[in-house]
C-alpha cells in the first residue's frame, strides 16, 4: 500500500524532492508559502513548488500561518490523514499540532550535515566559511529549528567556483536522492532509527543581511573568495573605492591567486581578472558591475572606469559578522 504523504516546501530547491515524493508515494496535497510580489512591476509570483504541484496535478494549500490559532491548516491536514509529512525549505517552524498529525511524523531534508549550519541559509554560510564540503540530512522533525534526530545523510565537495545558486542546484538533486533512499528504506523496514544530534557541536546559519555582501579584504583569500561566492546571487558581493565611495562596486567570480599588498589594495590585472590583495594572498575578480550598469569582464570594465594601481578598497565600518552558536 502506497504511503499517503503531504509535502511542505516553497522554493526551487524543494522541487526535486516533490517530484521524487510524487513518484514514490501518494501525495495528498502540497503546502507552500503564499504568492508574493516580485520584479520591478511587483507582479504576483507563485512559489516554484506551487508551479510544480500544479503541473503534477496535486492540490495546493497556501496558508498565511501554520499556527492553529491563526488558520485552519491543522484541521485540514487532519482530514487528509497523511502517513508522513515531508518538509523541504518550507520557511516556517512547524508547531507541535502539525508535527503530531502523521503516524510516521514529519521528515525534513536539510541542506547541511547536521548539527552544523542549522537555520535558513546553510548553503550560503558553508560557502562563506570556505568549508571543503557540504551535505544533506534527512531528519525527524521536532519543535526546534533543525534540532530533531537524524536518519541519513550524504555529503559532497564544494567546488572552487561554486556560488550559492550553483551549489543549491546540486544539493537539491542530492536531497531528492536522499529522500528517495529514505522512502525506499522505510518501505523495506530498513530505515535506521533516528539518532539524536550532538547538540553542543551545533552551529547556526541565519538569513543573510545586506551588510554580509561588503567584502572585508583583511580576511584570508579563501574566506574572501567564499564570501563573494556565498552571497551570490543575494545580497551580492561589493566593495567601495575612494574615488567613488558612494557607489557599490559589485564583484563576481573570484579566483585565489598569489599576490602581496595591503589588504584591499588593487594589484593589477591578470588573466583571471582584477587582482586585489587579501590578508594572506590575493583574489582576482573576473567580473565587475556598477549600480545601474552592465556586468562586465574586468578588462573591459577598466577601459571605461580606470582604477589606479595601489588604490585600496574601503573597509566595512564593522568587522564581518559571523553567525553565533
Amino acid at each position: 500500500m502506497s504511503l499517503r504523504t503531504v509535502f511542505m516546501g516553497s522554493p526551487a530547491f524543494a522541487v526535486p524532492c516533490l517530484e521524487v515524493l510524487s513518484k514514490e508515494t501518494q501525495v495528498l496535497c502540497v503546502v507552500c508559502q503564499p504568492d508574493k510580489p516580485a520584479g520591478r512591476g511587483l507582479s504576483t509570483l507563485a512559489p516554484a513548488v506551487k508551479q510544480a504541484a500544479i503541473e503534477l496535478g496535486i492540490p495546493v494549500l497556501q496558508p498565511l500561518s501554520v499556527r492553529p490559532q491563526r488558520s485552519n491548516i491543522v484541521e485540514v491536514l487532519k482530514e487528509w490523514a497523511p502517513d508522513l509529512i515531508v518538509v523541504v525549505a518550507y520557511g516556517k517552524i512547524l508547531p507541535k499540532e502539525v508535527l503530531e498529525i502523521p503516524r510516521l511524523g514529519c521528515w525534513n531534508v536539510h541542506a547541511s550535515m547536521l548539527p552544523f549550519y542549522r537555520g535558513a541559509a546553510p548553503i550560503q554560510w558553508s560557502i562563506i566559511q570556505a568549508e571543503p564540503s557540504i551535505g544533506v540530512t534527512l531528519m525527524q522533525m521536532d519543535e526546534g529549528m533543525d534540532t530533531g534526530p537524524t536518519f541519513l545523510s550524504k555529503s559532497m565537495l564544494i567546488e572552487s567556483e561554486d556560488t550559492t545558486l550553483s551549489l543549491s542546484k546540486k544539493l537539491s538533486l542530492l536531497g531528492a536522492s536522499l529522500l528517495k533512499e529514505g522512502i525506499d528504506r522505510q518501505r523495506q523496514g530498513t530505515l535506521p532509527a533516528a539518532t539524536a544530534q550532538d547538540h553542543p557541536k551545533a552551529t547556526m546559519a541565519p538569513l543573510l543581511q545586506k551588510e554580509h555582501g561588503f567584502i572585508d579584504f583583511s580576511r584570508t583569500a579563501a574566506l574572501v573568495s567564499g564570501q563573494i561566492r556565498g552571497v551570490d546571487p543575494w545580497p551580492g558581493a561589493y566593495t567601495t573605492l575612494p574615488d567613488f565611495p558612494d557607489a557599490a562596486l559589485k564583484l563576481f567570480s573570484p579566483t585565489i591567486t598569489e599576490g602581496k599588498g595591503t589588504p584591499g589594495e588593487i594589484l593589477g590585472l591578470d588573466p583571471w581578472g582584477l587582482k586585489i590583495a587579501c590578508g594572506d594572498q590575493a583574489v582576482s575578480i573576473l567580473e565587475l558591475q556598477l549600480p545601474g550598469r552592465k556586468r562586465l569582464s574586468a578588462d573591459v570594465f577598466l577601459k571605461g572606469h580606470p582604477i589606479k594601481m595601489g588604490t585600496i578598497c574601503n573597509r566595512p565600518n564593522k568587522p564581518f559578522l559571523l553567525p553565533t552558536r
